[in-house]
């Protein structure tokens, strides 16, 4: 039951403090964190991982386990004090007043209920609505997180849907009981770029339609920007800064978050000219935060003697804004404006000859029409149809497209843990699509390396880090005795800026970036001609992925390697790339280079995929494209143009042609094709889908 008569503050957060108790030591994870949340807002709590941004959010819903207490400040919700509530009224208010949705959805659902029953139980439980009055709410519920058959989905288990469909239930969930405030913790992270933005949208609607305030944390800006009236910027346990979005965006007043901002590849961001600049040094531990400021040991504005005093720092009010503060001592005299120094320009390297050529590449997949149980007639997947396209030394060739387009499939056949169905991979002139790798020789193993997603899951969690690089050498043949291979290895952590110590490391004492750049090590441990980087930084925060793509551009221009870059982030695409290539359901729907990729005319899904892109900047405009409905299976693809289901062009063609027919790959202009039945007068007429505004 929502309060009507209360108006003020939905959340009051004041000098919260939050400590974790270990046996050797109090850990403190939050440490004088103030907030606001009026009704109808949204707040955007953004940070890197481990800056304390869902411990808040814990400590909101009095949920901080058995070692996690709150040691100090005040939690108000609508005025009341959590933090002395009985458990009886905190169970009322929780999942009725105050709801929240975690990253993973599948971890919020139970796998053997169906979702009706799941989401009719909530009112049930907090109003005593009866079974037939809680499932026709569940039924309006679902309607409006704009799920497909309504009826249909009710009746349908966890696992029947996609990862945006169970995020979608996990919304109409936390909103079956109407509550006062919604908390989202990195709701889209494991979701595609076109589905985030139609989630978001959702979210958005929601909240106005609803009336809910929300907490929505995230370490995505241009999220942040899309979907709250105003930001708090956490940095190692603290509030940094605060404000409504426009003032931190374009009148930023602490060096953490001027940091943040040129760390990530807005438009205009160029890998030669103004590369990214990543944020010196690392991410304090709880326990060995400095002295003074805890940002100090990494700002380029740090003064000795004031920054590093004793003293706790306070958060300042920025004058002329709306309640923006910083926790800066020295904010009124940093020229905010004055250029950046761009460091070291470099040339950009021209593209050698081809050393990888795909040709009309199939790999098709034979599955059970039971998958559960093996029996019925064959069904093929067609996860790769026709793929065709070149890549030359020295050149970063993305590949982009949402999951389940094809993009590690291909990436499979090339490292030979698949072989082709049909058609022909050269490299060197050198067939390979039929060689799998237990058949390759040493240096066609060497010459073609992967850099995964997760670095976590690719070392091996009881081998030092200097022995699993020594070990590719073994494997590679690199080097004539162990003194030889020892020196090679210290000479890659050289190459991957780590210290030359980290050889003696244990791979749990790294940190995400870290373990990531000894996956780049080992990689380029026999020399590899064609690195497939399968999104080598969607796994870590901003300011590490600067300084790991700056490190993957800066061993490119020194090697002449050949990167195939896949990501579905368009954002580094559009800043790494020299040619893009846009997948979708098997598909190479567009390929040309990146400025060609960029502007219209544009294949309708390059469009969209353009659209559903957030980017942290208030001066860009964007057109706005949502895709309906989600991408058809592999198992069972629409028949003609692959993408027509989806397409908001298609009543463009005449004939119905769409539905009919595969579309011919068709030139535009040199080196860049598409594959769509739209007239050259309908192409021409495309707008651009991002603006920046003229200075």
């Amino acid at each position: 039951m929502t309060d009507t008569t209360y108006d003020g503050p939905i959340l009051e957060i004041d000098k919260l403090s939050i400590s974790f108790f270990t046996r050797l030591r109090e850990i403190p994870a939050v440490m004088d964190f103030s907030a606001t949340i009026r009704p109808g807002e949204a707040l955007g709590l953004v940070g890197e991982s481990g800056c304390g941004k869902s411990t808040v959010a814990l400590g909101v819903m009095q949920d901080l386990g058995v070692n996690g207490r709150i040691v100090g400040g005040s939690i108000k919700f609508k005025g009341e004090e959590m933090n002395t509530m009985s458990r009886e009224r905190l169970r009322d208010i929780r999942g009725s007043q105050i709801a929240m949705i975690y990253q993973e959805p599948m971890a919020s659902l139970n796998p053997a209920m169906k979702i009706g029953k799941q989401l009719a139980e909530v009112p049930m439980i907090h109003e005593g609505l009866s079974e037939s009055d809680a499932l026709a709410r569940a039924l309006e519920v679902v309607t409006d997180v704009k799920l497909p058959d309504p009826a249909r989905i009710l009746k349908s288990y966890p696992h029947q849907l996609s990862g945006g469909q169970q995020q979608r239930i996990v919304i109409a969930m936390a909103l079956m009981s109407k509550p006062s405030l919604l908390i989202l913790d990195e709701p889209t992270t494991a979701l595609d770029v076109t589905v985030e933005a139609a989630v978001v949208e959702l979210v958005k609607d929601l909240g106005k339609k609803y009336g809910t305030s929300m907490l929505f944390i995230s370490h995505n800006l241009g999220l942040v920007l899309e979907t709250c009236d105003r930001i708090c910027v956490m940095y190692s346990g603290e509030a940094v800064e605060r404000g409504s979005i426009e003032d931190v965006f374009d009148e930023m007043q602490h060096p953490y978050t001027q940091a943040l901002f040129r760390s990530i590849p807005l438009p205009g961001a160029n890998k030669n000219a103004r590369p990214l600049i990543a944020i010196p040094g690392n991410f304090p531990l709880p326990h060995e935060r400095p002295t003074g400021c805890n940002f100090g040991p990494r700002c380029d504005y740090f003064e000795d003697g004031l920054c590093n005093e004793n003293l706790p720092i306070e958060m300042y009010p920025v004058h002329g804004n709306d309640r923006h503060q910083t926790r800066c001592l020295r904010f009124q005299e940093i020229d905010w404006n004055a250029p950046i120094d761009v460091g070291a320009q470099t040339a950009k390297p021209e593209p050698g000859r081809v050393v990888l050529k795909m040709d009309n590449l199939k790999k098709y997949y034979e599955v059970a029409a039971n998958a559960l149980f093996g029996g019925g007639d064959k069904k093929v997947v067609k996860a790769n149809e026709t793929l065709s396209f070149e890549a030359r030394e020295g050149e970063t060739l993305a590949i982009v497209g949402e999951s389940g387009c094809g993009k590690s499939t291909f990436a499979k056949v090339l490292m030979g843990l698949e072989t082709a169905t049909d058609g022909q991979i050269l490299l060197d002139n050198k067939a390979i699509q039929d060689i799998p790798i237990e058949e390759r020789d040493t240096k066609t193993i060497a010459d073609v390396q992967m850099v995964f997603q997760n670095p976590f899951d690719t070392l091996n969690p009881s081998m030092t880090v200097g022995r699993q690089i020594i070990r590719a050498l073994e494997i590679f043949q690199v080097g004539n005795s162990d003194a030889e291979r020892r020196e090679r290895m210290l000479e890659l952590l050289d190459l991957v800026k780590l210290p030359r110590a980290f050889a003696d490391r244990m791979p749990r004492q790294l940190s995400g970036g870290q373990k990531q750049r000894v996956g780049i090590a080992r990689a380029f441990a026999g020399d590899a001609r064609i690195v497939v980087a399968d999104e080598p930084v969607s796994a870590l925060d901003v300011s590490v992925q600067a300084a790991v793509t700056d490190l993957l551009m800066e061993i490119q221009r020194e090697h002449k390697t050949t990167l195939l870059f896949i990501s579905h982030d368009l954002s580094i695409v559009r800043y790494l790339s020299d040619r893009v290539m846009v997948m979708y359901l098997g598909h190479v729907v567009e390929l040309g280079s990146t400025d060609q990729v960029f502007a219209p005319p544009y294949h309708p899904y390059t469009e969209a995929l353009l659209s559903a892109v957030p980017i942290a900047d208030t001066s860009i405009t964007k057109k706005h494209i949502v895709l309906e409905g989600d991408i058809p299976s592999a198992m069972n693809p629409p028949s003609g143009c692959p993408f027509q289901t989806r397409c908001g062009w298609k009543s463009q063609v005449a004939n119905g042609l769409c539905e009919k027919e595969v579309p011919p790959v068709r030139i535009l202009s040199e080196g860049h094709q598409v594959k769509c039945h739209l007239s050259d007068r309908d192409l021409a007429d495309m707008e651009p889908v991002i603006q920046i505004a003229a200075e």
